[in-house]
């Protein structure tokens, strides 16, 4: 699952904001999202941002699956990365971000309207979980970060977490590996503040889940996640 940063000081505000999103989901009502006119719209505007600001490059993005329920997993390195990811997607998706990020005034909030849902990192959210499944299962494409948090100021990756592959184990959906190559320079974990650096997103070929005899759900998705960190880590 993605925890979309955890290293800028945050006002008792924005926290409080952050939970009353949560205690908005966890009520049942669904945050409000943008029509998928307007999300290409901001997601077309943002990428012509990105490719002045941080000379965005996009690789791969031939192997983005135009339809069909996909888990869509990349390293995580800055609070940008979702905006990185979905900038050539032309499709609804979906990605989930730490409650209390989407709580912050501007970041948070744009997060929101594009398509985040809160994730509840301090516990287990199973409801977070469930939704997911749910919207995996329609068809919808859906963004996480294995890492869970961001990854490292050098811009080496952390452990994964089994996130991402038991939804797409549990799901039958394949999983489109992403890497992120450069953000670590825009935005790293010990600086508050971004900066401009070159930055390439790589799509790489779609990762299928398929079983070995005898393997059941939990060693498919231990061995999927290995392989998906391998994919994302040849890139960097």
């Amino acid at each position: 699952m993605t925890q979309t940063g955890t290293g800028v000081a945050r006002k008792g505000g924005d926290d409080e904001d952050g939970r009353a999103w949560s205690r908005g989901a966890a009520s049942g009502e669904e945050p409000f999202v943008l029509p998928q006119w307007a999300i290409q719209i901001v997601r077309a505007a943002l990428a012509i941002t990105f490719r002045v600001v941080f000379r965005l490059r996009l690789t791969g993005v031939e192997n983005i699956p135009p339809e069909g329920g996909v888990v869509i997993a990349a390293n995580h390195q800055t609070y940008f990365d979702p905006f990185w990811v979905s900038s050539p997607v032309k499709r609804p998706l979906r990605f989930l971000a730490w409650d209390a990020v989407l709580g912050w005034f501007a970041i948070g909030r744009l997060m929101g309207w594009l398509g985040a849902w809160p994730l509840q990192t301090q516990k287990g959210d199973t409801r977070a979980y469930r939704r997911s499944v749910r919207w995996l299962r329609a068809g919808g494409a859906l963004v996480i970060f294995p890492e869970g948090g961001r990854g490292y100021s050098d811009g080496l990756l952390q452990p994964f977490k089994p996130g991402a592959t038991r939804l797409a184990v549990e799901t039958n959906t394949p999983i489109l590996p992403v890497t992120i190559r450069g953000g670590h320079r825009v935005w790293p974990k010990d600086r508050k503040f971004p900066r401009p650096a070159r930055v390439e997103v790589i799509y790489h070929p779609v990762l299928r889940l398929d079983a070995r005899p005898g393997e059941d759900a939990r060693a498919r998705a231990q061995r999927a996640s290995k392989r998906l960190y391998e994919i994302i880590s040849s890139a960097l």
